[in-house]
């Protein structure tokens, strides 16, 4: 059974920097496709990033791009979500994601990903 559990969400001031921290258990961490992905109650999950099972491949959407990084640790099965420059728009709850599924049209549509984490909070003080 894989596992995902989110960590390092919290309050921050606009301008601040938060790093979420995705730990993987079970499965093959290293055939994933891992992505983050943020929703407010009674809206649709938005994608925000995702990495290659490489490592060297990444996406990010417009809103997030220049200000988010993701990275992954392979030997440590854990995926990281660098926020820097945030912004009050970035409140909301943050997913971590595993994909099995392979390609590049794969990390942007929340419906190729089969494992979710139970969410972290990200509020950002205006």
């Amino acid at each position: 059974q894989v596992q995902l559990v989110e960590s390092g969400g919290g309050l921050v001031q606009t301008g601040g920097s938060l790093r979420l921290s995705c730990a993987v258990s079970g499965g093959t961490f290293s055939n994933y496709i891992m992505g983050w992905f943020r929703q407010t109650t009674g809206q649709e999950r938005d994608f925000v990033a995702s990495v290659s099972w490489s490592g060297s491949v990444t996406y990010y959407s417009d809103s997030v791009k220049g200000r988010f990084t993701i990275s992954r640790d392979n030997t440590q099965n854990t995926v990281l979500l660098q926020m820097n420059s945030l912004k009050p728009g970035d409140t909301t709850n943050y997913y971590c994601t595993a994909s099995e599924k392979t390609g590049p049209l794969v990390h942007t549509n929340a419906g190729n990903y089969a494992y979710w984490g139970q969410g972290t909070q990200v509020t950002v003080a205006s």
